[in-house]
């Protein structure tokens, strides 16, 4: 496992059990005890955690992991998804609005290899992807970068996004449910996915099971904005049959 994914892994146990203890990190992740001090020895140096006698502890409340932190979450699920979710984009489909996130970043990924596609980000990692790709039209957003997501947000951003139309948004998110909606952990990010939703004539989620049925801080749209929702097996039938019965048709990843 490359230490980028340990490190992930290391915070999301963190942020769901408040502590950790060294030889219980060894044995999951199957690396020795001093490959764990060193990862606790790293995040500590990031103000991420706060190291303790034979393991570490949260350092404040870590409600949101840091983007760079996150490929190792979920990723073979995130694949899949994004997978899927492409394949529901026809022929007819010219343009495409991609927000940040582990999960839209695969789905940026999987679009790299289609032709004739216009795709809207205003995620500075997308971009970077997707602007080798002389196939691909690509246009950024402005905005004020975001370290937690990659994400330019703001008025900027939101300028751009008023004045352009797209046939698809794939949108990622930290929690969607049908009381709740579609959520993130900040509430400028969430104003800004909100116009790019806004833009779309049609609204794919790409959500793993981990966030549904969850919600976060700020909401980004009433559900009824969604079209589809692509997550993958994992997820509760009784949060999966609720959606439907809010009217989004739900794609369940292989």
């Amino acid at each position: 496992m490359r230490q980028q994914d340990r490190l992930g892994l290391i915070l999301e146990r963190l942020s769901s059990r408040s502590s950790v203890e060294v030889a219980d990190l060894a044995d999951e992740l199957g690396v020795s005890q001093a490959s764990v001090r060193r990862d606790l020895q790293l995040l500590e140096s990031q103000q991420l955690l706060t190291r303790t006698h034979g393991g570490a502890v949260a350092s404040g409340v870590l409600y949101e992991l840091p983007m760079r932190y996150r490929g190792g979450q979920h990723h073979e699920a995130k694949r899949a998804i994004a997978k899927c979710a492409v394949s529901l984009l026809g022929p007819e489909v010219t343009s495409v609005g991609l927000n940040g996130g582990s999960t839209t970043t695969e789905v940026a990924r999987a679009l790299a290899s289609h032709t004739g596609l216009r795709v809207v980000t205003n995620a500075l990692n997308i971009a970077a992807e997707l602007a080798v790709r002389s196939h691909i039209e690509l246009v950024v957003c402005g905005g004020s970068a975001r370290s937690e997501s990659y994400e330019l947000v703001g008025p900027l951003a939101e300028l751009t996004l008023r004045n352009i139309n797209l046939d698809v948004a794939v949108i990622g998110v930290d929690g969607v449910s049908v009381a709740a909606g579609l959520t993130t952990h900040h509430e400028v990010e969430a104003q800004t996915n909100r116009f790019l939703l806004g833009t779309a004539e049609r609204v794919v989620v790409v959500a793993d099971a981990s966030k549904i049925g969850r919600r976060g801080f700020a909401r980004i749209s009433e559900i009824h904005a969604v079209h589809d929702l692509v997550t993958d097996a994992a997820a509760a039938d009784r949060d999966v049959t609720a959606l439907e019965r809010a009217g989004v048709r739900v794609h369940v990843a292989g």
